[in-house]
């Protein structure tokens, strides 16, 4: 059933008011067939995960005020940047974390690192980050940018899901404390690298390609940057009183080769995966399709343009999870939904399906990520033209962006967000107290390109999904 076929009623509208987040016992809401999501009013506060010791030593790092749940890594396992796989805090290694596994494909390290993690390591699961960059080690067709050197291309704290982290609960979010990104009157000020010019001159170079029968759909991006002083767990928790992520999560990486630090903090709405081990039932919940919050959900509802959008993107998904399901197994649950995200300027409508599909017997983490990544909503179809198309009109690279970041408990199940919505924070801290020191500060923001696409239109959409920052920053349009 979809929502062409039926009047838009106050039940077809999903208004995410509070967060839910995969840290605590970790379940996704489940969706009956044609039902939009219903967020439930008893959530958790968005995660921050960050490593408490490396090599021996214990990182000190400043807590804010009013944290989000909290959780300190037992140990870390990264991805390095020319994909070499390291241990952080885990001495000794894992014993049955095989020594040829370090000249593995970065995927099936992660299935040796999930393995080894069963028996040998304290806590349940890991939560951590796939950069987008990944899958050249997947396809190499692809054509994407290698990782940005030094930072690594994945890192997954090993942490307990079934602890009750510092913070519990919070049911009263507007209590936590506003805190500016920097101290001083001056806030700081982010500009877009391509500017309007040069990103509509990607789009419509991206529909010159549509028209050539290259591609149906790619999703083009710019990048906002700008410099950052002060606690990235405090900002997060500043940007989550509008945000309200569905899937948020702010991860602290450990630390670099050069002694900087990464920050990924991460406001996304968007289910990539979610695996239940138990039933082996996989499911996606790609976004296709934007308005400011405050605009009528009919117009997104009615707007050809957007169906369209995201009717290519649910093919593709269909697709992507029928390499790994049952044959026959295959359900669009809900074709298409308009949920409501945030609140206050930096809100937004967004459309939604759901689609599942039971995975085959004998398949691991590594072969569902291997024909699923990266999400196809944050690429195109076909989804390596896409990719190769994505890397000639980008001239960056999208590191943690439009990859992935979630969960993955040592029962098999995980819990993936697409990185959408993601800043990246890079830079020095302050070794008292783990702030950042005038850090670089990036974050981006795409649109869906299709045949009908206005390029003036897509800029203008990016700038809606960017407001969500003017609570700690100025754009600089």
């Amino acid at each position: 059933m979809s929502l062409e076929a039926h009047p838009l009623q106050d039940e077809q509208l999903t208004v995410s008011r509070l967060p839910i987040v995969p840290i605590g016992p970790v379940s996704m809401h489940k969706f009956t067939k044609d039902q939009p999501a219903v967020i439930p009013t008893d959530t958790i506060w968005p995660a921050v995960v960050q490593p408490g010791v490396v090599l021996g030593k214990t990182l000190e790092r400043r807590r804010s005020e009013h944290p989000p749940c909290w959780q300190e890594a037992i140990g870390t396992f990264r991805v390095a940047a020319d994909g070499r796989g390291e241990w952080l805090g885990c001495r000794p290694e894992p014993a049955n974390f095989a020594r040829n596994s370090q000249r593995l494909k970065p995927l099936a390290m992660l299935d040796s690192v999930l393995d080894s993690a069963q028996t040998h390591l304290p806590g349940n699961g890991w939560a951590g980050y796939l950069s987008f960059e990944l899958v050249g080690s997947i396809e190499p067709l692809a054509g994407v940018r290698a990782g940005q050197p030094g930072v690594p291309l994945a890192e997954l704290h090993r942490v307990d899901l079934g602890a009750n982290p510092e913070g519990g609960r919070d049911t009263h979010p507007t209590n936590a404390r506003r805190t500016r990104a920097q101290p001083g009157s001056t806030r700081p000020v982010l500009r877009s690298v391509q500017g309007e010019a040069a990103y509509t001159a990607a789009v419509a170079r991206a529909l010159a390609y549509i028209r050539a029968g290259d591609i149906y759909q790619a999703n083009i991006a710019h990048q906002f940057t700008g410099r950052f002083t002060g606690s990235a767990t405090d900002l997060y928790a500043t940007l989550t009183q509008t945000a309200q992520p569905q899937h948020g999560m702010c991860l602290i990486a450990a630390p670099l080769t050069d002694g900087s630090y990464l920050a990924v903090l991460s406001l996304s709405p968007e289910l990539f995966l979610s695996f239940d081990a138990q039933t082996r039932r996989l499911t996606t919940r790609p976004m296709k399709g934007t308005r400011p919050g405050h605009a009528d959900p009919t117009e997104l509802r009615d707007a050809t343009k957007d169906r369209a959008e995201l009717a290519m993107i649910v093919d593709l998904m269909r697709n992507d999870l029928g390499r790994v399901c049952e044959f026959g197994s295959i359900e669009v649950e809900c074709e298409r939904t308009i949920e409501h995200h945030g609140s206050g300027p930096g809100s937004v409508l967004q459309a939604t399906a759901t689609i599942s599909g039971t995975v085959r017997e004998g398949l691991s983490t590594a072969d569902i990520l291997a024909a699923t990544f990266p999400p196809g909503s944050v690429t195109g179809t076909p989804k390596i033209r896409a990719m190769q198309i994505i890397h000639e009109l980008e001239p960056f690279t999208r590191g943690p962006y439009c990859g992935c970041l979630g969960t993955f408990t040592d029962d098999g199940t995980f819990e993936l967000a697409v990185a959408i919505r993601t800043a990246v924070i890079h830079g020095r801290t302050d070794p008292a107290t783990g702030d950042f020191l005038d850090a670089e500060f990036s974050y981006c923001v795409g649109a869906g390109i299709v045949a009908d696409s206005d390029p003036e239109a897509e800029w203008q959409e990016t700038l809606d999904k960017a407001r969500v920052l003017e609570v700690a920053f100025d754009l600089n349009l």
